[in-house]
């Protein structure tokens, strides 16, 4: 694995093709030791022809342009619902073999610094979970480890090589102490997607990247053999909101029973959730009670999270200010040491990046704390 992954507190940023804003100020721009370009596609990866044609948003060399000397480019392969390309690559030797080439060309042809792989949900409990069961895709918790071994393989030790994995311990199916150890011995750290810590599929209102729920992802990661100092935190630069059917939540809005969100046979959001980026337009629908959000939301100091309840049209709010970004880092980077942090994604935080301000500050205390040891 990479050597220079270790050097210092990571601080990687995911830039997408949905919002490729990068700040203008090299302040903002400096504390970022890391950029994911995401995504491109896994099914690119399976094609049985050679090819120097690798179809993404932005190319390695514009965006090496833009970022400051020494930050690591690298290109993030996959994301949420990408999973037919990661399938059929997973299935043998052969088909691990190619795929695993073709990656290693791309960061050849490209120029990147390393990959990401973003096979989000190997083992089942993906965005097709309710048509594909987990049990259809049981071998894959067995396969992930391979293919991830034959990519390192390809790519060389010099080259970096990180996955996102989920945050929530029961889709945590490919994440064992079984095989955790052998995962990690391909990666130089893991970007563990502490949001969407609530979503469609739950029944009750929680932060959607609370400090509790956070922590129970991390622990669950260590407790299965992966050091801390190869983990990442992660962070979410949009809001999330949720209507929600009971009328008690107006004494106890957290925990609060949301009534069903996604089909039971289908698995589809039943138009129950929703959110943005802070780059985003604001939905007209909502945008009156995310004011009140922004101006009457509170911290819940047992759980961790920035939250609001608005009775009025029945919406719960959950969401992290600059100020709950900042309490993250004792509470969960500094505590469990971990070796850095990561968001999603740079241009979603556009144009006021207040967010981005709070994790490099997080980041660069930690940093001079080091230092003075």
């Amino acid at each position: 694995m990479s050597a220079t992954s270790a050097t210092t507190l990571r601080n990687i940023m995911y830039l997408t093709g949905q919002h490729p804003v990068i700040p203008d100020h090299v302040s903002l721009r400096a504390p970022i030791t890391h950029v994911a370009l995401a995504f491109m596609n896994s099914n690119v990866f399976n094609r049985k022809e050679r090819s120097s044609s690798w179809p993404i948003f932005m190319s390695v060399e514009e965006a090496r342009s833009q970022f400051e000397p020494g930050t690591s480019i690298m290109v993030a392969i996959g994301g949420w619902g990408d999973t037919s390309g990661f399938d059929m690559a997973a299935r043998t030797e052969e088909s691990r073999a190619r795929f695993a080439r073709n990656v290693a060309d791309m960061v050849q042809d490209t120029g990147a610094d390393g990959v990401d792989i973003d096979w989000e949900y190997p083992g089942g409990n993906g965005e097709d979970y309710k048509q594909v069961p987990n049990e259809a895709k049981a071998w894959e918790i067995a396969a992930y480890p391979l293919l991830l071994a034959d990519i390192r393989r390809a790519l060389g030790p010099e080259k970096l090589m990180s996955a996102a994995v989920p945050g929530i311990p029961r889709d945590m199916l490919a994440f064992t102490p079984e095989t955790v150890p052998r995962i990690m011995e391909s990666l130089d750290f893991l970007n563990v997607m502490t949001y969407d810590l609530m979503n469609r599929r739950d029944n009750v209102t929680k932060h959607h990247t609370g400090v509790q729920l956070s922590l129970d992802a991390v622990n669950a990661y260590i407790a299965s053999g992966a050091p801390a100092g190869q983990i990442n935190l992660g962070f979410a630069f949009y809001t999330k909101y949720f209507r929600v059917d009971g009328e008690s939540c107006a004494e106890n809005p957290i925990g609060c029973p949301t009534g069903l969100m996604e089909d039971p046979e289908t698995g589809a959001d039943l138009g129950k959730t929703g959110g943005f980026s802070w780059h985003d337009n604001v939905p007209n629908d909502v945008a009156d009670s995310f004011q009140k959000a922004l101006n009457r939301g509170r911290y819940d100091e047992q759980g961790g999270g920035y939250w609001y309840w608005d009775a009025d049209q029945a919406l719960w709010w959950t969401f992290d200010t600059p100020n709950a970004i900042a309490r993250k880092f004792p509470l969960i980077v500094e505590e469990k040491q971990l070796g850095g942090v990561f968001a999603w994604g740079l241009g979603e935080d556009a144009p006021d990046f207040a967010h981005l301000k709070a994790l490099n500050a997080g980041v660069e205390r930690l940093r001079k704390m080091k230092d003075e040891l």
